[in-house]
């Protein structure tokens, strides 16, 4: 392994960390013409072996800026800003609920896609705060997004690809009723929104709903957990609500039941 001065390091650097950029960045990034400035820094060293190094450095230099000058694909304007990024309105309602409705321009989440993402929305009382999402979570790849106040509980926004139901094309749009039943949905997806497989019983209350011409599922879990789910497009929607505890279940039960019903993903041509 070639050893770089110190004069020399960080260009090369820099231009390792262009090249290893994905195509659709790097081409709309104006890279910058580190070889010549390499090169002129390496006929300036003194010592001979530093020049040998220098001529090294450009030569890695000009491959780079020549990959980097391939074909230029366009730049994508939408669903290229990943974590996260304003959505609540600034103001509540007369109910003091914050509306969230997912910003443009946010990234397609962790796996699902780059493709345009309906702009689902819920609502929130006040204290409840965007957190950090992590692959590692249970969700894995799928959690969009998540919420919390740390005296009440947490939210999350779970986005999957329908295949993972029925084998459909990328611009298929699919209902959540011809994906499966109630108890299919909420018993495939319980692993990550709950860290479990339910259990019989475990399903306390369990309802279907329409909104906006779209049918949803909502359900209550043991112990104090309030889900929600649709399909739109080609993902499916899920919101999972969860008391801190019992304590907080019993004086805040209708706070997080509101927050559960007011779940919706719009779907285009679809009824008022």
């Amino acid at each position: 392994m070639v050893q770089l001065p110190r004069s020399h390091a960080p260009a090369a650097a820099s231009g390792l960390r262009q090249a290893l950029q994905p195509a659709s960045l790097a081409a709309c990034v104006r890279p910058r013409s580190r070889p010549r400035a390499v090169a002129a820094a390496a006929a300036a060293a003194p010592d001979e072996s530093a020049a040998v190094v220098g001529r090294r450095a450009a030569l890695v230099g000009a491959a780079l800026a020549v990959g980097l000058r391939g074909a230029a694909p366009a730049c994508a304007v939408q669903g290229l800003t990943a974590g996260r990024l304003p959505g609540l309105t600034p103001e509540p309602d007369a109910d003091g609920f914050y509306l969230y409705t997912r910003p443009e321009g946010k990234s397609g989440g962790h796996g699902v896609g780059w493709s345009e993402m309906p702009r689902y929305s819920f609502k929130v009382p006040e204290g409840w705060e965007e957190t950090p999402v992590s692959i590692a979570d249970l969700g894995g790849t799928e959690i969009d997004l998540r919420f919390a106040r740390p005296d009440q509980g947490n939210l999350q926004v779970v986005v999957a690809p329908v295949l993972r139901f029925a084998d459909v094309g990328f611009n298929a749009d699919v209902r959540i009723d011809q994906l499966n039943q109630p108890d299919a949905i909420i018993s495939g997806f319980a692993p990550e929104l709950f860290g479990r497989p339910l259990n019989e019983g475990d399903v306390l209350e369990q309802r279907e709903t329409v909104k906006g011409g779209v049918k949803y599922y909502e359900w209550e879990v043991k112990p104090h957990n309030l889900v929600s789910a649709t399909a739109v497009g080609n993902r499916v929607f899920i919101i999972s609500i969860a008391a801190k505890s019992s304590r907080v279940w019993a004086r805040a039960a209708d706070t997080l039941r509101a927050m559960q019903a007011s779940f919706f993903v719009p779907a285009p041509g679809a009824a008022a």
